[in-house]
Order: structure tokens, then C-alpha cells, then sequence
């Protein structure tokens, strides 16, 4: 029996900023895991951005999301860019992408 996802949200996140070398992505990863119920990865991007997809329940992507708009101490979020995708259930758990 196929699982209601209309709970669900996934999306693809582009952060901007001062955003690498910052502790941006384990920092994301923990709060991830603070979260809970989340999967997807982060991952530097060569333009010196960070993307994040992220799947899950709504509400706790929504809370991410919110954190990712300052991110760790060191970091300075000037922008995010974020794609609403279908929700794919693809992932099993959140890593940090190298």
C-alpha cells in the first residue's frame, strides 16, 4: 500500500553567502539530526554556494529551512533559492556530499 505524502514536501535549496568554510554543511547535517525524520544531502557547489535537498514531513523541512536562512555562527546567508520538487521518498538518511 502506497504511502499518503501529501504530508510530504521535498525541496532543492540553493544557499548564497558566506556559506563554505563555515561549518555550513555539518552544521546542517546536526541540525538535521536534531530535527529528525529528514533525509537528503548538502553539498559545496564550485560557484562557492551550498545546495541542500531535503525530503520530509512539511513542517520540519519548513524548520529547516528556517535555520538554513542564518546557518551556523560563522556563516552569512545573504540568499536562498528554493525549488519546490514532487517528494520521491528517495533517500534513506541526510549526508554531507563531497
Amino acid at each position: 500500500m502506497k504511502e499518503d505524502t501529501k504530508d510530504y514536501r521535498r525541496v532543492s535549496a540553493i544557499i548564497s553567502g558566506r556559506v563554505q568554510g563555515v561549518y555550513y554543511r555539518e552544521s546542517t547535517r546536526r541540525q538535521v539530526l536534531k530535527i529528525g525524520g529528514l533525509t537528503g544531502w548538502v553539498k559545496n557547489q564550485p560557484d562557492n554556494t551550498v545546495k541542500l535537498i531535503v525530503e520530509g514531513n512539511r513542517e520540519k523541512v519548513q524548520q529547516l529551512l528556517d535555520w538554513c536562512q542564518s546557518g551556523p555562527p560563522m556563516a552569512r546567508v545573504q540568499s536562498i533559492d528554493i525549488l519546490e520538487e514532487n517528494y520521491l521518498g528517495e533517500f534513506s538518511d541526510f549526508m554531507v556530499r563531497y
